[in-house]
C-alpha cells in the first residue's frame, strides 16, 4: 500500500516546563493575568537564569498545547522559558491557530535568535527582548545578535530588558543603550535587578545607570520581578 503525504507526515512536538495562570511579573505588561507556556531548554546560561535547574518536562503535540492553553482561560499568551524560538517550527503551526482564536501572543525571548523570529514574527503581537549584559550574565558578549534583533522586531510592540547586578558595568549599560537608540529612542528600556535565592537584589549603581539610559533614550523604567515581591509562581 501506498503511504500517503499526510501518513508521511511527522507529528512536531515540543518540549514545555510547565503551563500555568498568573500574572505578568516583568517589562511593561506587569500585572497582567496572562497563562504562560515555559519551553524548556535555552541556548544560552545566564548565572542569574531561575530555570537552569528545571530538568522536567511534558512533551507537547499541537493539537495539546492548544488545547492546554484554551483550558487555562485567559485572552493573552506569554511564550516563556527557557528560550520559546528554539521550538519555532512547532510554533509555526500553533501559533496562526491560537490567532485564529483570538488570542493574544506575546514572546519572552533572550533576543539572540532572529532568523527564528522571522519565521513566526507575523503572528506576534508583543516582543519581551532581553539584551544580556556580559557582565551581568557571566557570558560573552551578543551585541550583534542584540542589533540585529531588534531591528527585525520594531515592526511589533516591542520593549528591552536589561537584567543588572552588582557586577553589571557601566560601559554594558551603555552598549545596550546604543543599540536601542540607533533603532529608536523610543522603544522602552527597562532594567530589571535580578534576583537571587528568592531575593530581589539590591544594585549599589542603580541611579547612575538609570541616568546613563535616560540620558540618550525617551522611556527608561527600572522594573524588579514584581512576581518575586508578590511570591506568586
Amino acid at each position: 500500500m501506498n503511504s500517503t503525504p499526510e501518513a508521511e507526515k511527522v507529528m512536531k512536538k515540543a518540549k514545555v516546563t510547565e503551563i500555568f495562570s498568573s500574572i505578568q511579573g516583568e517589562g511593561l505588561y506587569v500585572g497582567e493575568i496572562q497563562t504562560f507556556v515555559r519551553f524548556y531548554g535555552c541556548n544560552l546560561n545566564c548565572v542569574f537564569c531561575d530555570e537552569s535547574e528545571k530538568d522536567k518536562f511534558k512533551e507537547y503535540s499541537t493539537e495539546g498545547l492548544i488545547a492546554a492553553i484554551a483550558r487555562e482561560g485567559n485572552k493573552v499568551v506569554s511564550l516563556t522559558g527557557g528560550e520559546p524560538l528554539l521550538y519555532a517550527d512547532f510554533l509555526k503551526e500553533v501559533l496562526p491557530r491560537l490567532k485564529k482564536k483570538g488570542f493574544t501572543l506575546y514572546l519572552e525571548t533572550n533576543g539572540t535568535l532572529k532568523n527564528k523570529l522571522l519565521e513566526i514574527i507575523d503572528f506576534l503581537d508583543i516582543i519581551s527582548m532581553d539584551i544580556k549584559l556580559p557582565s551581568s550574565t557571566g557570558g560573552r558578549s551578543l551585541w550583534k545578535a542584540h542589533s540585529d534583533f531588534l531591528k527585525a522586531s520594531i515592526s511589533k510592540k516591542v520593549f528591552v530588558k536589561a537584567v543588572i547586578t552588582n557586577k553589571t558595568t557601566g560601559p554594558d549599560i551603555e552598549k545596550a543603550v546604543s543599540i536601542v537608540e540607533k533603532v529608536s529612542r523610543a522603544v522602552f528600556f527597562i532594567l530589571q535587578p535580578a534576583t537571587a535565592n528568592g531575593r530581589i537584589q539590591k544594585i549599589k549603581r542603580i541611579q547612575e545607570f538609570l541616568r546613563m539610559a535616560n540620558r540618550r533614550l525617551d522611556n527608561v523604567r527600572l522594573i524588579p520581578q514584581v512576581h518575586k515581591i508578590l511570591n506568586v509562581k
